[in-house]
Order: structure tokens, then C-alpha cells, then sequence
């Protein structure tokens, strides 16, 4: 007579999988986590071209669950939730990076976005507005914001794989990362009030950008060409003090 399957709860499951590397226990704990992954990968879709697939995001995402359900032990001191999500959204990140589907001139406009904020911020001691941006660049505000849009769906890079909740005080943590991260933080409080707005309410609070929009009073469209705005004077920071 074969044994009574054991019935599995959060608990057991981790302990089983902890103590004795039971198969069926991690199974239950991908199985039980799996919402997290069509959560972070329905976020990031939200801002992609329709030709990324949604399913291919989960698909990527699964396997940053994996890793952190091999990785997780409770001495972290955080919730699993807080530990998995940016294993998973770092490995969709990844995927989207081997696909390399943003066009060149949409990445060398980011980039000179990115050149002409460092130059303006070295020059005024403060964050440029677009006005002074599009100036730098010899472009019309117009165009500016066009090419903000458009590199609103390419902001895959470095940036994105900083957590900006609070540090989850794991040992396997790099100092480079611990670095990249202190800088960041201290970047955002820095941003101009709107940005830095932006930046929390997207990363900390989880919000979408139409909710932000509904927040701020600006239209999704607006609400992404901020985001993006935001994203690049973060990396033009970064990149000036050797972490980008």
C-alpha cells in the first residue's frame, strides 16, 4: 500500500525543500510562487513593443523563481516575495537584452539624452529641465519628448536590476550592487520633485504608469516620457562616479 501523500503548506514545503532537497516540495513552491512572475513580467510588458510577448516574459521570468527558490533561507530576514521579484524581473531583463529588439537610432538617442543631461547637470548644479535639454541637443522640446517616448520601451540596461525598496541583507549581495544601490537611492531623492515622484511610486509602491498618470494629472504617454526622463539622469549619474 503506497503512503499518504503529505499535503503541502508554505511551511512544509519549505522545510521539506530546506532540509531534505525534496523535488515535489520545490515543485509546490514554484507552482505556489508562480503569480509573482506574471505579476513583474505584466509590468514590464506594459511598457514593450506588441511584438514581446507576454508568455515569453513568464517563460524567462520562471527561471529567476527557480533561482530564488534555490537561493532563499529565512536567515535573510525578509519575506520571500521581497527576495524574489527583482531575481525575476532580472532575468526577463535578461532576456529582453539577448533579444536586442530596441533599434540603434532609439539607443544612440538615449544615449546623447543621457550625455547632454550629465553636461547641463555639471554645468547648473541641478537637474535641466526638457527645455534645456533640447536646447543642449539643438532640437525642438517636441522632439525631444518623441524621443523620450521611444526610449520609454527600451530603458532595459543596469537601472532596472536595482531594487529600490530596502536592502534585503542578503550575503551573497556584491559591494558594487550595495554601491550601485546607495547611489541610486541618493540620486532619487535628488531628482526634481515630479520625477522623483515617479520613480517611487513605479518601483516602491508598484504602481502602473497609468496609475501614476491618474495621480499626477497627465495623460500615461506624459507619465512614461517622465519615467524615462527620470531613468536617464539616474544612469548619466551613475556612469559619471564609475557605477554605470
Amino acid at each position: 500500500m503506497s503512503p499518504k501523500p503529505v499535503r503541502l503548506t508554505i511551511d512544509t514545503a519549505w522545510e521539506l525543500w530546506r532540509d531534505q532537497q525534496d523535488g515535489e516540495a520545490k515543485d509546490w513552491l514554484i507552482i505556489h510562487y508562480s503569480s509573482l512572475v506574471k505579476f513583474v513580467a505584466g509590468r514590464l510588458a506594459a511598457g514593450l513593443p506588441r511584438s514581446v510577448e507576454t508568455n515569453d516574459l513568464v517563460s524567462a521570468g520562471v527561471f529567476g523563481l527557480m533561482d530564488a527558490v534555490n537561493r532563499f533561507s529565512p536567515e535573510f530576514g525578509v519575506k520571500f516575495e521581497t527576495f524574489a521579484v527583482p531575481r525575476i524581473r532580472g532575468a526577463i531583463l535578461d532576456s529582453l537584452r539577448a533579444l536586442d529588439w530596441v533599434p540603434r537610432t532609439v539607443r544612440a538617442n538615449s544615449r546623447a539624452i543621457e550625455d547632454a543631461i550629465s553636461k547641463l547637470e555639471h554645468k547648473l548644479h541641478r537637474s535641466p529641465t526638457e527645455e534645456e535639454i533640447a536646447e543642449q541637443l539643438e532640437i525642438t522640446v517636441e522632439d525631444l519628448q518623441k524621443q523620450l517616448s521611444e526610449a520609454a520601451a527600451g530603458n532595459v540596461g543596469p537601472l532596472d536590476h536595482v531594487v529600490l525598496t530596502s536592502d534585503d541583507g542578503a550575503p551573497h549581495k556584491s559591494v558594487e550592487e550595495k554601491e550601485l544601490r546607495e547611489a541610486m537611492r541618493d540620486g532619487i531623492r535628488n531628482l526634481p520633485e515630479r520625477e522623483r515622484t515617479v520613480m517611487v511610486l513605479y518601483y516602491s509602491e508598484g504602481l502602473t504608469l497609468s496609475e501614476i498618470g491618474e495621480v499626477l494629472g497627465v495623460t500615461e504617454a506624459r507619465t512614461s516620457q517622465i519615467h524615462a526622463k527620470a531613468v536617464m539622469q539616474l544612469r548619466a549619474r551613475l556612469r559619471s562616479v564609475g557605477l554605470s
